[in-house]
């Protein structure tokens, strides 16, 4: 097996992490100079200026690192990562200015990746989304959420949720699945929305949720996808299984979703780009965390931005991710949604950087465990070769180079920090 895809012969990251510049908001408020990160059995055990090392530690194989900045490992906290096929000709149709109807009608849209995904088996499927996950890992991400919705019936679903499994297993990272089962109508049941969602709720959800495939439950609560009472019957759904909910709301319009997520606590909302003010009282309440998508915003075109200035002002966390998807956000990139969510959404750069880790973190449930770099949590750090911690959201189509600690192993080495003898 190549050792890319065999954790256990990553290189241990046992020891003292040296000669390292802590970013702000990692550890603490301020920027650390010459710090130092302790890893001792896959987790991080002391964290702090190197000279405050206490004795105890100083006899544990050193890492230098070479003063490099250091973030948490980045959490995509919204993907569609696992599909077949790819909706490149709907995006040329819809530049030569075909409608929504026109590509549909045209076979394009949802129902196309539907068609896809139903055709390749579970090897296929995972193979395809391999290279997917390969990008945004050699980009310092340590956990990612990936979504089922492509598949729209209880074998095509599971089959995504597996693959999604696996990934996780294969490439030794937090995977946290999402059953987005509720995504859209699948062709057989067209003019049958209330059937499909009794579907989804009595038969669909519980066999997946007891065979250990769903971390999450999410729905598409849309003028062109599912109602509120349609929606609100997969939450009490999720709710009876002790499943959290997560929504896709106020993309296109508002339709309230923002306010019935934050009563049933999700964990949170996506997309809002038009959230009211009522949803933003909500989910500050409800501690339900507003995940911006700027790539979807940007692959359509849109202008009616996230009210981010009310968000902030609320102290509403916000989280930015991909959205990785075939049909409106075809990136593989995390660090370009830094930049797209600090140029288009006008989130400055700590608050993008929060909004890759301990925020996003949150938007998955697992601030515990990810997104920051403290005593106790998982060894999930990544060291950046950058002169200042701003470049990260600065660069447009340089990628810089990184090695990243993902579960307490030396995951990528573009710093060769390895070779060096660290």
């Amino acid at each position: 097996m190549n050792a890319f895809l065999n954790p256990s012969a990553w290189p241990s990251a046992h020891g003292v992490w040296y000669h390292l510049h802590l970013a702000a908001d990692t550890c603490g408020p301020a920027a650390v100079p010459d710090a130092a990160i302790v890893v001792e059995q896959g987790r991080i055990a002391w964290v702090g200026v190197h000279a405050d090392l206490p004795v105890s530690y100083r006899h544990l194989p050193q890492h230098d690192g070479q003063g490099a900045w250091v973030t948490p490992g980045l959490v995509d906290c919204h993907t569609h990562l696992v599909y077949g096929g790819q909706r490149a000709s709907e995006f040329a149709m819809r530049l030569a200015g075909a409608s929504y109807e026109e590509v549909a009608r045209a076979g394009g849209g949802i129902v196309s990746s539907v068609k896809a995904t139903r055709a390749l088996s579970e090897d296929e499927l995972f193979d395809a989304t391999v290279p997917r996950l390969q990008a945004l890992l050699a980009e310092g991400v340590c956990a990612i959420e990936i979504k089922s919705g492509y598949g729209l019936s209880l074998e095509h679903e599971r089959k995504q949720l597996r693959v999604a499994r696996r990934l996780g297993e294969v490439f030794g990272v937090t995977v946290c699945t999402t059953f987005l089962g509720a995504h859209a109508l699948p062709p057989e049941y067209a003019g049958r929305s209330d059937d499909y969602i009794r579907l989804v709720c009595e038969e669909m959800l519980p066999v997946l949720a007891a065979e250990g495939l769903v971390d999450a439950v999410d729905v598409f609560c849309e003028s062109i996808g599912f109602t509120l009472a349609q929606t609100e019957q997969v939450f009490q759904a999720a709710q009876a299984l002790g499943l959290p909910v997560k929504l896709h709301a106020e993309q296109l319009s508002d339709m309230g979703g923002s306010a019935l997520a934050a009563r049933y606590g999700a964990l949170s909302c996506d997309h809002i780009e038009h959230l009211s003010a009522e949803g933003i009282t909500a989910m500050r309440q409800a501690g339900t965390v507003a995940v911006l998508l700027p790539g979807a915003y940007y692959t359509l075109r849109d202008t009616h931005m996230p009210p981010i200035a009310d968000l902030r002002a609320a102290g509403v966390p916000m989280a930015v991710s991909t959205d990785h998807n075939p049909g409106t956000s075809p990136t593989l990139s995390l660090l370009l949604m830094l930049n797209m969510a600090c140029t288009l959404f006008r989130l400055t750069v700590p608050e993008a950087l929060a909004g890759v880790t301990h925020h996003a973190a949150q938007a998955l449930g697992l601030q515990a465990t990810h997104g920051r770099i403290a005593v106790g949590y998982p060894a999930n750090f990544v060291l950046w070769n950058v002169g200042d911690v701003a470049e990260l959201a600065y660069w447009l189509g340089q990628r810089p180079a990184c090695s990243v600690v993902r579960q307490g192993r030396l995951a990528v080495d573009g710093m060769g920090l390895h070779r060096s003898g660290a």
